[in-house]
């Protein structure tokens, strides 16, 4: 994959390739993935949330919960490439004292 081999000439990523697991790759195949789901998010659910036609309160629930998961998937891909994973860092020390709730838990 091309955009793999360019990035494993950065230094600045490949400092966090570990045996097998070569950063590069990791984040190649996470910019691959991460343009799919912003482009659902842009293209397709938003534009949904946002049109004029009537939705219905459990409608709104489903796009916002398929929003969620979007969100969830972006977040893995940010956790699970060592060159952003400190992005998440103030996420979790902010919401270490006030946790929220997921969508749809009481």
């Amino acid at each position: 994959m091309f955009l793999a081999k360019r990035l494993a000439t950065c230094a600045s990523v490949t400092k966090y390739d570990a045996g097998e697991r070569k950063e590069a790759g990791t984040l190649a195949h996470a910019f691959a993935d991460l343009e799919e789901s912003f482009r659902t998010f842009l293209n397709e659910l938003l534009p949904k949330l946002m049109s004029k036609e009537n939705l219905t309160p459990d409608e709104i629930d489903d796009l916002l919960l398929e929003i969620l998961h979007e969100f969830r998937h972006i977040l893995y891909h940010i956790k699970d490439s060592k060159y952003y994973w400190y992005l998440l860092e103030p996420l979790v020390l902010e919401g270490s004292s006030e946790p929220g709730s997921a969508p749809g838990s009481v």
